[in-house]
């Protein structure tokens, strides 16, 4: 048995650290858990790689980071010196053994003599995809499993553009990676000239870039001093960036106190994801006791912001990414008409899975909207294509996974600059005589009600992955006529980059990065949409229902989902 040898040649390697030999002679027997832990290689994918913490080569540890950093490594030696001496940008955030997993990445770069610029304590995603076009290096590594629960790490790639490595660039480091067939043989420096501490004035420039972004000044110089607004950084990397820029606008902030520490374990909450209004409690609880207006919450990483506000009965509601990333579109978009600063060729971008609401507002204001696949990748790749034609000005982009970006000083998602938004937007919207919540509801009476909501389906064991694309695949052969009685319209073969149109019995090409997804496009601008998730062993299930109002959209989204799941079924069997 493959997995067993493996298990075996790792356990009797001298190479192998004291934890990591403890940690193996204590399953010595337990067949189950040796196949999992070495009967599949971790994956590293477009989005690199995430997994359960622990030695194997199916789990995130130091080796599997020193191999995947040994593949980055050759790649950059292959696009030669001036590359090397580019160099690698290094970020982590407050996870378990992510300063460790960063200084040996760091350390396995200077040893194949490439430049390594480290930070020198924890940043978020924003900071560092800023840093590597702020530094100019020819590439960026992230250590982070963002908004996982407390068990995984994770390993992200960054190219030259600030954005999450191409396909294309991130399948020749694979290539590379899956040479070295010795996880322990890597090598690393422990101390090199070439480990260099990135400078201080990349966090003052980082803020200042933020402050260019601001769009209600008057009303942040009304309101902001008084503003009751509560943060959580929820023991993550958010809180330096987050508290200091909305310091420096002089907009109030109360921060949870207990959950400003870098806690490895995230004590506090049960996963440190700030889309739960369960992650926001404390938060909540602070916000009733000072009588405070929102909450924000950011996640490990600092790339996600939860938000809450108080509805009209005054009790706490957490919204949706979609919710979140609805106000601050039409935020956007109304100041910068009101200020006559939109752009003639303005563009907004969201995944295609993210609301439907988008393209109402975008079209109400004459906006062009882009869709791209899930991952804000495609996002950044929209922004360098458009900085290089001119063809459109970025202005926004956002992703029903709480995760928004405006301005192009980062190529990722940015809880810091969606903070910030989200604080000036409360207010104006005092300022103008109203709440946030107000305005959501006027702009779903302007507009129609939208429900989104997505359901995750959990997978495990080492098939997961390919359980999960077997039943995406399997509904690509079905043409279901309708869902509960909603029609479908066309569906979207997002592998094969096809739209078959149900009116003509035509199929359309459709110019888009292709991943394995089937998209439902329903008679009035709904959606469903069924995706292997790229990250975790989740099918995910998202569905945007148009309604009348919420109670219509409630029902109708129960009679959707029933067909689907129906439909499902029917694909396993």
């Amino acid at each position: 048995m493959e997995y067993f040898k493996n298990y075996q040649a790792w356990l009797n390697n001298p190479a192998l650290c004291a934890e990591g030999k403890a940690e193996l002679a204590e399953i010595e027997g337990n067949d189950k858990e040796i196949e999992y832990l070495f009967g599949g290689e971790m994956e590293f994918g477009t989005a690199g790689m995430r997994g359960v913490i622990g030695y194997g080569i199916n789990m995130m540890n130091i080796y599997t980071v020193m191999r995947a950093t040994q593949g980055l490594c050759e790649w950059i030696k292959s696009l030669g010196n001036e590359a090397m001496s580019r160099g690698v940008a290094i970020s982590y955030d407050t996870r378990r053994k992510s300063e460790e997993f960063a200084k040996a990445a760091a350390g396995v770069l200077a040893k194949n003599g490439i430049k390594a610029h480290l930070f020198n304590d924890v940043r978020p995603v924003p900071m560092l995809s800023y840093a590597v076009r702020y530094l100019g290096t020819i590439a960026g590594i992230m250590i982070t499993a963002s908004h996982n629960p407390k068990e995984y790490n994770g390993y992200k790639v960054y190219g030259e553009d600030g954005a999450q490595m191409s396909p294309e660039d991130t399948a020749k480091v694979v290539s590379y990676i899956s040479e070295i067939k010795d996880y322990l043989s890597v090598q690393a420096e422990e101390s090199s000239p070439l480990i260099v501490p990135i400078p201080q004035k990349l966090d003052d420039d980082y803020i200042e870039e933020l402050l260019k972004l601001t769009l209600s000044k008057e009303a942040i110089k009304a309101c902001g001093k008084d503003l009751k607004l509560v943060y959580t950084p929820v023991h993550g990397s958010g809180y330096m960036p987050v508290t200091r820029i909305l310091k420096t606008l002089g907009i109030n902030a109360t921060i949870v106190e207990e959950q400003t520490t870098k806690d490895t374990e995230f004590s506090t909450v049960k996963v440190p994801n700030p889309e739960f209004k369960e992650t926001l409690s404390m938060g909540i609880a602070l916000a009733n006791k000072i009588n405070a207006d929102v909450v924000f919450g950011t996640d490990p990483d600092s790339d996600r912001l939860g938000v809450a506000l108080k509805d009209e009965t005054g009790e706490f509601i957490a919204l949706s990414g979609n919710q979140v990333g609805i106000l601050l579109l039409d935020y956007i978009l109304a100041r910068l008409a009101e200020e006559n600063k939109m752009p003639k060729n303005a563009a907004v971008v969201k995944s295609f899975v993210t609301t439907g609401m988008a393209k109402t507002l975008c079209d109400d204001y004459g906006v062009a909207l882009y869709e791209t696949p899930v991952g804000f990748k495609f996002i950044g790749e929209k922004i360098k294509e458009w900085e290089k034609n001119g063809a459109h000005t970025y202005i926004f982009g956002f992703e029903e996974s709480c995760g928004y970006l405006r301005g192009t000083h980062a190529r990722d998602k940015d809880a810091v600059v969606a903070s910030m938004l989200c604080a000036e937007m409360v207010c104006y919207y005092r300022y103008v005589g109203k709440t946030v919540y107000q305005r959501l509801q006027e702009i779903y009476q302007k507009y129609g009600y939208v429900l989104d909501q997505n359901v995750s389906i959990a997978y495990s064991g080492l098939n997961a992955m390919k359980e999960m694309n077997a039943v995406v695949d399997g509904l690509k052969s079905l043409k279901p006529t309708d869902f509960a009685g909603e029609r479908v319209e066309a569906i979207r073969d997002y592998s094969a980059a096809k739209r078959f149109v149900y009116e003509n019995g035509k199929t359309e090409e459709m110019s888009i990065p292709k991943c394995n997804c089937v998209y439902y496009e329903l008679c009035g601008g709904s959606f469903v949409c069924v995706r292997p998730s790229g990250t975790e062993p989740k099918l995910k299930i998202y569905y945007s229902i148009k309604a009348k109002d919420e109670t219509a959209a409630k029902e109708k989204l129960s009679q959707i989902q029933n067909s689907v799941n129906t439909l499902l079924e029917s694909v396993k069997k």
